[in-house]
């Protein structure tokens, strides 16, 4: 078990290195028009891997939330918190614009809505993902 949290941890530094460089080089290099405001070739591999990260983020800190016991510390508790709902709001953030993609029907709002919450989701997947990968590179057997 030990060690599924070693590579699970790791998968979420490099998901979260991913989308973090991507995030802030693709100005660099792609020119965006108004039917392409995005590199979609290389955004559809990546929110496949933020999906699976959000998932797996899920379920690990909602188990570490439900761990939390009243001999647990403070810390403990908000870490906990703070991971378990900030992956929650980002897995909102995330499958609402992404469904939203798949049926081009679903226009609720302007485009730069979807636009405003892929860039505040690609700003707090790596966050959240660097957190919680580093605290299960850093568990031992009994967290």
């Amino acid at each position: 078990m030990d060690s599924l949290k070693k590579v699970i941890g790791v998968f979420l530094i490099l998901v979260a290195a991913i989308v973090a460089s991507h995030t802030v080089a693709e100005p660099l290099y792609y020119k965006s028009t108004q039917e392409q405001p995005y590199n979609n070739s290389a955004w559809l591999y990546i929110n496949i891997l933020s999906a699976i990260s959000l998932v797996l983020g899920i379920i690990i800190t909602y188990n570490r939330k439900s761990n939390v016991s009243e001999s647990s510390s403070v810390q403990e508790y908000i870490a906990a918190n703070t991971l378990f709902f900030g992956f929650m709001f980002a897995a909102i953030f995330f499958f609402w614009n992404w469904f939203g993609i798949f049926n081009s029907d679903f226009t609720p709002t302007k485009s730069d809505t979807g636009a405003m919450v892929w860039i505040i989701f690609d700003a707090i997947l790596p966050l959240l993902n660097g957190a919680l990968g580093m605290h299960l590179l850093r568990s031992n057997s009994s967290d």
